[in-house]
């Protein structure tokens, strides 16, 4: 499965082209479908939604488990499956934003890629720096730091027995 990491803007060309940035299509190399990326419409923003066909496997057999509210995986199966396309990369490492998407997340002349570590998402530059502006006010409003997570990450993970401690 490949692995998103880091911020890149990247210009959109006249034909709606866009290059994926060079960690990510390494990452992709490795994956059972390399010169292709699946984009769908975010659920709870503005944005792409991007995954590769290792991650779409992942999330397609999590459907079957009996834990799953049926109402979850209607909104999976409609929101994601259901609007999910598949893109092929050129030799250049670019794909063809489907304009549909594009319109979607507002993307016209730059698009930003952030990794989400086995996703990523793809907004419009300014509408990105809006949203983690945002996050940025949550994490000072609710005191957060980096060593709570970890610290109550390592907890749980004790408390299941010491898996990932």
């Amino acid at each position: 499965m490949a692995v998103f990491l880091s911020t890149y803007v990247n210009k959109v060309d006249r034909k709606g082209r866009v290059s994926i940035p060079a960690q990510f299509r390494q990452s992709l190399a490795k994956t059972s479908a390399p010169g292709t990326v699946y984009l769908w419409p975010s659920l709870n923003h503005q944005c792409l939604e991007g995954a590769d066909q290792d991650y779409l496997d992942i999330l397609s057999d999590s459907l079957e488990s009996p834990d799953l509210d049926s109402d979850e995986r209607e909104m999976i199966e409609t929101f994601i499956f259901g609007k999910l396309i598949p893109v092929s990369m050129d030799n250049e490492g670019r794909i063809s934003l489907p304009p549909a998407l594009a319109e979607f997340a507002g993307i016209t002349e730059e698009a930003s890629f952030i990794g989400r570590r086995k996703t990523f998402q793809v907004w419009e530059p300014k509408a990105l720096q809006a949203h983690e502006n945002a996050l940025r006010d949550q994490v000072v409003r609710k005191d957060i730091s980096l060593s709570q997570i970890v610290a109550k990450a390592s907890r749980a993970a004790a408390a299941r027995g010491g898996e990932g401690a």
